[in-house]
């Protein structure tokens, strides 16, 4: 699996093979084990260094955790993320918040909120079908339906505003 992920200023390219327990980071392979792993913690040993990983905070495009007592705070793209990204399409971080966009050309199916809302963070709000499949849409952020700018059965366009969200908080 391919990562691109980013610590303060620094890029890093990943990727992780789990079947024969390497990962390879900016071009330098590190083999690795998994020595213990639940919910609570993450024991990895990478030669002789044991990392420590507590605290695991998964959002959306970022994690944050301790690795053996030091705070990191660090975003993520996966490999969908990044072929997204490579064809020109928006990825989660990028969006206006508030905002929900086309992610594609399509018609839209089902309206499944409608304005003053409240809605969560990942709540599906409108299914889109493109290349005859359907496509659950997502709040890109908690808050109140602000606008609805398209109806059922509405043909749209890339890019196109779908709807507003006046964000929480």
């Amino acid at each position: 699996m391919q990562y691109e992920t980013t610590i303060g200023d620094t890029v890093y390219t990943v990727e992780v093979d789990t079947d024969k327990n390497r990962a390879v980071i900016n071009e330098t392979e590190y083999p690795f084990e998994v020595i213990e792993n639940s919910d609570t913690q993450l024991l990895l040993r990478s030669g002789t260094k044991l990392y420590k990983v507590r605290n695991i905070d998964l959002q959306n495009d970022s994690i944050e955790c301790t690795v053996n007592g030091k705070w990191i705070t660090a975003g993520i793209k996966d490999e969908q993320q990044l072929l997204l990204e490579k064809l020109g399409f928006k990825t989660s971080a990028e969006k206006s918040v508030g905002e929900l966009e086309a992610p594609m050309p399509g018609k839209i199916l089902e309206l499944l909120a409608t304005e003053g809302d409240d809605i969560e963070l990942g709540d599906p709000v409108a299914i889109l079908e493109a290349m005859k499949m359907e496509n659950e849409l997502k709040a890109p952020c908690a808050g109140t339906i602000k606008t609805i700018s398209v109806t059922t059965g509405s043909s749209v366009e890339k890019n196109q505003l779908l709807l507003e969200i006046e964000p929480r908080g």
